[in-house]
């Protein structure tokens, strides 16, 4: 018989279908896709921020920096590995069937099976000793601290990176900031030459000398301006590209910050704050872990097992049990290598904490001369070398001095500035180098 199902078509107006393509989402009600697993939407470009001071910068790439959020990662790694570690064996099902009549069909009816053939059920499970499963535990937790301090060393030496290239940001827009004033100043002596030259007072010869050297400052300006962007892109690299818009700016000035710290107290502090360190002597104590896990596989398991059993009209319970004999394998070739490994481990930690108080040392003296380098300048160096300019030039404007020594003014007056600038940014570097070295950035 055929039968025939009849459907009913339901019609939408043609306008009310369009309208409803053409809104917000495609329909009223429709969700949103969501963002793909572990990735988050990038923010609005209105909320990035467009100028950053050094802390901004820092905590920037310390959330936003891929390296760092890769590397991240490997704690959750870990993670998961402790829960590996915590799990317990699996139960085996066991079944079988014996004495099937399979090559004489024909006595193969209920009265056989019930009376002639063996069905066995049965369960195994392995029992574990010496707190196997404990040791995992403990030995996956103490890896997963190692490697949650080896991130903190990681962000550690970001910070350093990220604020050095912060300050070579900021030695750059001074260096543009000196070069835009410079020639700003020395467009005013080229527009009164050229009114000397007019009026007949000067010659062409120290006017052409004067717009070439015109010529050198907006050569200042331009590459300055290069060192700049440059210096700029190189940042946001650290900082995670999609963290500022393309356009930001650094707040700051290049500036001097003495440190009262001794170096003995630098050194106890480096001891007890660098994660690198503390990374090492955690590996001590994963190291000891290791060996207490080595040392409990060595301990042998018993394998319980219970059967049930029909044959021959009967119903039978069997128990069993395993254990292997350890005459030749007990693990004494994993234990030794474990000693082995936490010696090498306390070798490794006090070879770490050499190199962390050879850094103090290092960046420690660095600093002390970079300031030696700046008392220099703000000792009067840098105000004399103004006061000859400013005298040369007003002598210049008003035929007291030589075109020549106005120029070698401006010269002398012009590289003392850049040196005096390129020495603070020095020190600036040489102190995140010993923030870098100590562990923390926050040093009295």
């Amino acid at each position: 018989m055929d039968m025939k199902f009849r459907t009913r078509n339901w019609w939408l107006p043609m306008p009310l279908i369009i309208l409803g393509l053409l809104a917000p989402g495609g329909a009223a009600g429709q969700p949103q896709a969501p963002a793909p697993a572990g990735q988050t939407a990038a923010p609005a470009p209105q909320n990035l921020p467009t100028r950053i001071t050094l802390d901004d910068a820092i905590d920037l790439a310390i959330k936003h920096n891929h390296s760092l959020q890769a590397a991240r990662t490997t704690i959750l790694q870990n993670q998961a590995a402790e829960i590996t570690a915590n799990l317990r064996p699996n139960p085996t099902l066991l079944g079988d069937a014996q004495f099937l009549p399979f090559f004489s069909p024909s006595n193969f009816n209920g009265t056989y099976l019930d009376n002639g053939a063996q069905f066995d059920v049965g369960a195994s499970y392995l029992f574990e000793r010496g707190k196997k499963r404990q040791r995992r535990l403990q030995a996956a937790r103490d890896q997963t601290a190692v490697t949650s301090a080896t991130v903190d060393d990681d962000a550690r030496t970001l910070t350093f990176n990220v604020a050095s290239q912060f300050v070579a940001v900021l030695l750059a827009q001074s260096e543009l900031d000196l070069a835009q004033t410079d020639l700003k100043s020395f467009q005013q002596t080229v527009d009164i030459s050229q009114a000397s030259f007019d009026a007949g007072s000067m010659s062409g010869a120290d006017l052409l000398k004067i717009k070439i050297q015109m010529l050198q400052f907006q050569m200042d300006v331009s590459a300055a301006t290069l060192a700049r962007v440059q210096a700029l892109a190189s940042l946001r690299q650290l900082l995670g590209y999609e963290s500022v818009p393309e356009n930001y700016a650094v707040v700051g000035d290049l500036e001097y910050k003495p440190v009262k710290l001794g170096e003995d107290e630098l050194k106890a502090m480096a001891l007890r704050l660098r994660p690198d360190v503390r990374e090492a002597r955690l590996g001590i104590t994963a190291a000891q872990s290791q060996l207490a896990l080595q040392q409990a596989i060595g301990k042998v398991d018993v394998t319980g097992q219970a059967n049930y059993t029909h044959v021959a009209d009967t119903n039978t319970v069997s128990f069993f049990a395993s254990v292997p004999l350890p005459v030749f394998n007990r693990n004494q070739g994993e234990i030794a290598r474990s000693r082995y490994a936490i010696t090498q481990s306390q070798e490794l930690s006090s070879e770490q904490s050499s190199i962390a108080l050879t850094d103090v040392v290092n960046s420690y003296e660095g600093l002390r001369t970079n300031d030696e380098v700046v008392m220099l300048y703000q000792s009067g160096y840098l105000k004399e070398a103004e006061d000859s300019r400013d005298i040369s030039q007003y002598a210049y404007q008003h035929g007291a001095a030589s075109l020549l020594d106005f120029l070698d003014s401006e010269r002398s007056y012009r590289a003392t500035e850049l040196a005096y600038r390129q020495a603070l940014a020095n020190y600036m570097t040489s102190l995140e180098q010993l923030r870098q070295a100590v562990g923390t950035r926050s040093l009295p």
